[in-house]
């Protein structure tokens, strides 16, 4: 049976000098014991994977609400598909593959119901009431630091301050890190992500672009002759051997996608050896020293991970057709208004009359002060998933619902 030691021996002899090695951790907020048989960051795969945040991410929206069809991607579904090909990639850089997964699990556990509809609409809530602005990395850290209550000794996961740091400072087009006024553990607060995290970053913005479009074909909101105003598409047929090609239109779907991410993946590949090879970087230290200059407000340096100039061009340019023919297609834009609606209702149900929250949620006992209610509301919707939140609507504004 091999040992955590020798497990972390084997990460010394075939991990990059810039991977970030287990033993390296600054280790948890709660001390324990090391496992005998698995490092820190198999450890924090595992409480996240086995944690009600994970579990919920399978009725919460991607794009296509669930009752629009079983075909479509979930929020747990891209997560799998975000770990696999951070993975997949990190192994190519030679990275810590067990901090990427733990990392890549966990980025999305604070998305509200109904994906970015939800997200925008709580928000909205939230600044018209003068309160702090609902951030999901910001909630994705709550969860794991706070709100999951698993073990006896410390509320959350108690996971590694690398993973923390990736969850709450995960950045892509849709995903905010979370603002230092908002970070307040110093240990958090002045530590840079490693190159693992990052590498999530890109994988997540990989899977999303992506997988976007295979759901965007599927349900018809968006079309081929739609695409074809984008060249990295135009590229991609080709490299595929052409549209004529293929008499199946649903295997034509399947091997555009795939070709797709392989060419993003090997343009991001290259690109990113050619930075590692300009810095020179010997340790894991140096990059999140890095890293943490790179996001302080006079911040000077590129992004260690990323594609080449013109692959992020092809993209930028191909994400801005989606999001002018998909997520603004009128299907999308009835579900998502229709999304907004309703978890305002449900919010302003809950402030008007909180006795209507579970025991577990309001504290009958204990005096809230309105940011305090407006924060717990948010959390507790935050929570839900669209099936529940659906439920609860059902519950609160139809007549003769059981409650």
């Amino acid at each position: 049976m091999r040992t955590r030691k020798e497990i972390e021996e084997l990460e010394d002899k075939i991990l990059a000098r810039y991977a970030m090695k287990s033993k390296d951790s600054i280790g948890r907020r709660f001390k324990e014991s090391d496992h005998e048989g698995r490092t820190c960051y198999q450890r924090d795969r595992d409480r996240i994977v086995h944690c009600e945040a994970f579990r919920k991410l399978e009725y919460k929206t991607q794009v296509f609400v669930i009752f629009e069809g079983d075909y479509y991607r979930t929020r747990l579904t891209h997560t799998i598909e975000v770990a696999q090909l951070a993975r997949t990639i990190g192994r190519n850089l030679r990275l810590n593959e067990d901090l990427i997964e733990a990392v890549a699990l966990a980025h999305d556990l604070g998305h509200p119901p109904f994906g970015h509809a939800g997200e925008e609409a709580l928000n909205k809530i939230m600044e018209e009431a003068e309160c702090k602005k609902f951030n999901h990395n910001v909630r994705s850290f709550d969860i794991v630091t706070k709100f999951e209550k698993r073990y006896p000794d410390f509320d959350g996961l108690n996971l590694t301050n690398e993973v923390l740091i990736g969850i709450l400072k995960h950045q892509t087009v849709f995903d905010n890190p979370g603002t230092h006024s908002e970070i307040k553990e110093r240990i958090i607060k002045d530590e840079g992500p490693t190159f693992e995290a990052q590498v999530v970053d890109i994988a997540d913005s990989l899977a999303y672009l992506n997988h976007d479009i295979d759901d965007g074909l599927t349900s018809g909101c968006i079309t081929k002759e739609d695409l074809l105003e984008s060249e990295l598409w135009k590229k991609a047929v080709a490299a595929s051997g052409g549209a004529s090609k293929f008499t199946d239109q649903e295997m034509f779907k399947y091997q555009m996608v795939k070709t797709l991410i392989d060419m993003q993946a090997k343009d991001f590949l290259r690109a990113t050896q050619e930075r590692l090879k300009k810095y020179d970087f010997k340790s894991s230290r140096e990059v999140k020293e890095y890293n943490f200059r790179l996001s302080r407000p006079k911040k000077t340096g590129e992004r260690l991970v990323g594609f080449s100039e013109t692959m992020a061009g092809e993209r930028n340019h191909l994400q801005n057709i989606l999001n002018d023919k998909l997520y603004h297609h009128y299907r999308v834009e009835r579900m998502t208004a229709k999304a907004r609606r309703i978890l305002k209702n449900i919010f302003d149900v809950y402030v008007n009359n909180p006795q209507q929250l579970p025991y577990n949620v309001y504290q009958r006992h204990k005096q809230y002060h309105r940011k305090d209610l407006y924060e717990t509301i948010c959390n507790y919707i935050a929570s839900m998933t669209d099936r529940f939140a659906l439920d609860e609507h059902k519950k609160l504004f139809e007549p003769y619902q059981k409650v």
